[in-house]
């Protein structure tokens, strides 16, 4: 039987999902690439993108995507590791992080809303792209017009259109709408341009 890896063989990036950027929650882990992400990211993904892992495309078995292996050497390595709180730099167990960001004013001020990942549900069309069905989600439309005051910037999905959210809202809005969309790119423009071009049609400023 293989040797748990110590502590000190993992780095603060570990904890972290890939699909919400968020410190794992339930953390589960493909057999094959061992990419980890929190359950209900993976499940999800899953059903979006069907026998492919999020992260490198790898194959992902049948049993995996209705059943994924939780990832206990890494849940116990949360219970007994720290981290900095990303806004107050306050030192926090890992598993109790998220729960931090609930009561961190620092973290509420940045971000303007608690790490907690949305329900939502996400069907495809014909073609494929992903459609967030009207009734599936719990998100109200209030919620993307608080912690707009005077002089807070706000941002513009760039994928479709809709304005008004904080960073920590445009990053939550298009993981729970556009996660699997794919977006032709004109490869005409240079980096340079397309990066510009995109700042300057998110970002606006209250007046």
């Amino acid at each position: 039987m293989a040797e748990e890896p110590s502590a000190a063989a993992y780095s603060e990036d570990d904890f972290y999902c890939p699909v919400c950027q968020e410190v794992l929650k339930t953390p589960v882990r493909t057999a094959a690439c061992q990419h980890v992400f929190c359950r209900k990211c993976f499940l999800t993904a899953m059903r979006e993108s069907g026998i492919h892992c999020p992260l490198c495309r790898g194959n992902v078995t049948r049993r995996e995507r209705a059943c994924p292996e939780r990832a206990l050497d890494l849940e116990n390595i949360m219970r007994k590791l720290s981290g900095s709180c990303r806004c107050c730099a306050k030192q926090i167990k890992f598993y109790r992080m998220r729960h931090h960001y609930k009561s961190c004013k620092k973290y509420q001020d940045e971000y303007g809303v608690s790490a907690i990942i949305p329900n939502f549900q996400i069907s495809q069309d014909s073609v494929g792209n992903s459609n967030r069905s009207e009734t599936s989600t719990s998100y109200n439309i209030e919620t993307y017009q608080e912690n707009t005051s005077s002089g807070h910037p706000t941002f513009k999905c760039p994928l479709c259109q809709e304005s008004n959210f904080t960073r920590q809202r445009l990053l939550d809005h298009c993981n729970s709408n556009h996660l699997f969309q794919i977006v032709p790119v004109n490869l005409q423009l240079d980096e340079e341009t397309q990066y510009q071009t995109a700042v300057e049609e998110s970002f606006q400023v209250n007046i």
